[in-house]
C-alpha cells in the first residue's frame, strides 16, 4: 500500500509512523426490561508520529481532507515533545493470530435484539422484580500501521460482546448484578448461559443479608474480584514506563521471587479470539507470549518503543493506543495459570471469612506501589467454609504484593473475564475488612 501522508512526512522529517484505524460498530441496548435503541457508529482516521530533531511529534484527525496539514503540525508539536530513545521498526514477521470472524457481521439485528430479550427474560422467571439492563454489540473494522522503516502491516478484526445487568430494590437495599462476556469471534448458546448462570448464582449468594467479618480474614478473590482487585495494581508495577523511570516496585528484581510459588502470570495477545488479541501492538511491534511472573518469580515488564528504549531493552510487543492518542505499554489478555485446588474447596477451613466479587471505586490509593482500596460492591461473608450472605458497608484494603506472597490457594479452573483476561479464584491474607456496622 502506497501512503501519501506517510510517504510526505518520511520525505520532510526523516522518521515517522502512519497508523490507521476503521471501525463500524452495530449495538443494541436495553434498559430497565425493555428495548431502549439500535444504533450504529463509524470511526475511521488517521494519526502521525514523527520524530523531528530527536524529538516526538503526535497528531491525528478523523477529517481526511487536513491529512496534508498533519505533517507540519506533527514536526511544529516535536519541538515541544519528548525525547525520543527509539526508531521505528523495520519490517518483521507476524504470527497468523485468528482475531476476525466474518460471522460477526451476519449476525442480525434481530437475532441481537431476541438475544437480549432472552437473557432480561430468563433472569426475571425466578426474579420478577429485576430490572435488567442488557447491550448486545457488534463491531468490524481494520488496522494499518507503516513506518519510514518500511515496515507496514494491516489486519482485520471482528467483536462480539453480551452484557446483562440487574438491579434489586427491596426497601433501602439496592442490589446490582451482572456479567457479560467479549469475544473477536461471534457466540451463542452457550456463553449466553455462562452469563445468566453466573448473575443467577450471584442472585442465590445475596437472597440473604449477613454482617461483615472485621480485621485481617481470610479473603477469596473470584476471578472477576482477582480482575477487579489485584490486576489493576499489579499491572501497573509491570509497565514498562514505570519500570523505566524507576518508580515500579519492581524495577531491577526480575529474576527476584517476589509472589507466592504458585503465581504465573502471562500476556498473551496470541489467544485465538480473545477480545483483545492481536497479531502485532499499535507500533507494528510482532505480539508473542510475555511471561510476567513463573512460579512467583519477576520475569519480564510489559514495554513499547519508547519505554524500552529508556530501559535499555527491547519492546515486548506490548504498544496500546487509541486514534488520538499516543502509544504506550499496556496489557492485552491477561492469563494466570490455575493451581490445585477446586474452587469449591477453597472454602475449605474458613470460619470466618469474605469473598469478593465486584468493587466500588477500584483505584483508590497508592496503585503504583501496589496499593488498593475500595469499597465492595458485591461480596459474602463465610462462616464455617459455607457463604451465608451478602455484605453491605464494607470496605477492604491491602497490597498486592504482600497479599500475592501470602496465597493459601489457587483454583484449578481459570475462567474468562470479559474475554480479556483469564483468571482463577485465588485464597489469601493479608486483607484488611473493615464495616460501618462494625
Amino acid at each position: 500500500m502506497t501512503d501519501a501522508l506517510l510517504e510526505e512526512a518520511s520525505k520532510r522529517l526523516g522518521q515517522a509512523e502512519v497508523y490507521r484505524l476503521e471501525v463500524e460498530s452495530r449495538p443494541v441496548s436495553f434498559e430497565s426490561n425493555r428495548l431502549k435503541e439500535i444504533s450504529s457508529a463509524e470511526q475511521s482516521g488517521a494519526a502521525l508520529r514523527v520524530i523531528c530533531d530527536g524529538r516526538i511529534g503526535f497528531v491525528s484527525t478523523t477529517n481526511p481532507d487536513i491529512e496534508p496539514e498533519l505533517v507540519d503540525r506533527a514536526a511544529g508539536l516535536a519541538e515541544f515533545g519528548s525525547e525520543a530513545s527509539f526508531e521505528f521498526p523495520s519490517p518483521a514477521d507476524y504470527l497468523d493470530v485468528p482475531v476476525f470472524d466474518e460471522k460477526v457481521q451476519e449476525v442480525t439485528t434481530e437475532r441481537m435484539v431476541e438475544t437480549g430479550r432472552e437473557m432480561i427474560g430468563r433472569l426475571r422467571e425466578d426474579w420478577p422484580e429485576l430490572l435488567c439492563d442488557a447491550e448486545i454489540v457488534k463491531t468490524w473494522g481494520r488496522t494499518w500501521i507503516g513506518n519510514s522503516s518500511g515496515s507496514e502491516y494491516s489486519y482485520d478484526q471482528s467483536a462480539y460482546q453480551a452484557f446483562v445487568s440487574g438491579q434489586l430494590i427491596r426497601g433501602t437495599d439496592i442490589l446490582n448484578v451482572w456479567a457479560g462476556h467479549g469475544s473477536r469471534r461471534s457466540f451463542g448458546d452457550e456463553e449466553i448461559e455462562r452469563i445468566l448462570s453466573e448473575i443467577l448464582r450471584q442472585l442465590e449468594f445475596s437472597r440473604e443479608l449477613a454482617p461483615a467479618p472485621s480485621g485481617e480474614v481470610p479473603v477469596i478473590f473470584t476471578p472477576r474480584g482477582v480482575h477487579g482487585t489485584l490486576l489493576g495494581p499489579l499491572m501497573s508495577g509491570f509497565n514498562g514506563k514505570n519500570l523505566s523511570t524507576g518508580t515500579s516496585p519492581l524495577t531491577g528484581r526480575s529474576g527476584e521471587r517476589v509472589f507466592d510459588e504458585g503465581v504465573s502470570l502471562f500476556d498473551d495477545p496470541t489467544i485465538p479470539f480473545a477480545s483483545r488479541s492481536r497479531p502485532c501492538d499499535a507500533e507494528g511491534t510482532p505480539s508473542r507470549k510475555v511471561a510476567l511472573i513463573k512460579g512467583g518469580v519477576v520475569c519480564e515488564g510489559l514495554f513499547d518503543l519508547q519505554s524500552a528504549g529508556r530501559a535499555g531493552t527491547s519492546s515486548t510487543g506490548s504498544a496500546r493506543r487509541g486514534l488520538a492518542s499516543a502509544p504506550s505499554p499496556g496489557a492485552s489478555v491477561i492469563d494466570a495459570a490455575g493451581g490445585d485446588t477446586r474452587y469449591d474447596d477453597l472454602f475449605a477451613g474458613i470460619e470466618d471469612g469474605l469473598v469478593v466479587e465486584q468493587l466500588l471505586g477500584a483505584g483508590q490509593g497508592n496503585e503504583l506501589g501496589g496499593d488498593f482500596k475500595a469499597n465492595v460492591a458485591l461480596g459474602y461473608r463465610i462462616e464455617n467454609g459455607q457463604i451465608v450472605g451478602r455484605v453491605k458497608d464494607t470496605m477492604i484494603a491491602g497490597n498486592v504484593y504482600e497479599v500475592l506472597n501470602r496465597v493459601e490457594g489457587i483454583s484449578s479452573e481459570p475462567e474468562w473475564v470479559f474475554g480479556s483476561a483469564r483468571l482463577p479464584a485465588v485464597r489469601c491474607t493479608g486483607v484488611r475488612v473493615s464495616s460501618s456496622e462494625g
